[in-house]
């Protein structure tokens, strides 16, 4: 069956092509994640033999995106770097204030600079699309300070257009659920150390082996609170007794169901919108 307006993707997909065909070298910013592997893919062949990666690796990224962002660029045959990011030694990103993706972007972008410097190369592109410039986004604007382009935004991509084109291309990651940065399971405000973040990955590796892979656990204080889409919400039910004992192992004594269920940016509901 046809792809929904494929014939509109084919469009977006040429005109992402013809961007990108204007450099002779580029600088992914790149996570791993749906839109900087698409991107990724697209420009392989847009620049042949002038597409570098650079993977920011941090304890906000769990290790099974890290390991598959390795997999992937191998497979393509395009070089990946992955760089220390200590932005936890950052004691005004700890704090965990509004500001702090800006603040993380921001730090983020002058090391990719600073490599790009190095290897020559002129621009850095990012997989922003332009549904995240409508969504309560303050990284993009330290990545615009820095003069960091977005491809996919500047040529009217959608986070939909980009899992249809990905499906369309046959590539494995078209239904790989977003998976934002692990800091965005804790309320502003409260701080941000290592071992909360490992626990945070470890509960959410152990949701996964029970067959979720659209979750959040989201921390507050002793409780953890775990957002799943409505339709699993019994796979979480039926399994109550075993996510308990696993998550009081983990240091956290109480787990409950977000009875809205998930949904992107819950901890920005209280907080600021575009």
């Amino acid at each position: 069956m046809a792809e929904k307006g494929c014939g509109n993707n084919s469009i977006l997909l040429e005109r992402l092509k013809d961007r990108l065909r204007v450099y002779d070298r580029l600088l992914i910013s790149y996570s791993g994640g749906v839109d900087s592997s698409f991107l990724t893919f697209v420009a392989k062949d847009c620049v042949p033999g002038g597409v570098v990666c650079v993977l920011l690796d941090s304890p906000l990224i769990p290790r099974w995106i890290v390991k598959e962002a390795k997999e992937r660029a191998s497979q393509w045959n395009v070089p990946l770097e992955i760089v220390s990011f200590p932005i936890l030694e950052e004691s005004a990103f700890c704090i965990n204030g509004k500001d702090r993706c800006y603040i993380c972007k921001k730090k983020g972008a002058g090391i990719l600079r600073d490599i790009a410097c190095r290897m020559g190369i002129k621009t850095i592109a990012d997989g922003v699309n332009s549904t995240d410039l409508r969504e309560f986004r303050p990284g993009v604007r330290a990545m615009d300070e820095a003069g960091i382009v977005h491809p996919l935004a500047a040529c009217g991509f959608e986070k939909d257009d980009i899992r249809v084109l990905s499906r369309m291309l046959g590539l494995p990651f078209s239904h790989q659920p977003s998976f934002p940065c692990l800091a965005t399971r804790i309320p502003y405000g409260t701080g941000i150390a290592r071992d909360v973040l490992q626990v945070i990955e470890q509960a959410e590796t152990f949701l996964q082996s029970l067959g979720l892979s659209v979750l959040r656990v989201r921390l507050h204080g002793g409780c953890a609170r775990i957002e799943v889409p409505p339709g699993d919400m019994h796979l979480v039910l039926q399994s109550g007794n075993e996510i308990s004992k696993k998550f009081r192992e983990l240091g956290i004594p109480h787990a409950s169901l977000d009875l809205v269920g998930y949904r992107s940016g819950s901890m920005d509901e209280n907080g600021h919108k575009h």
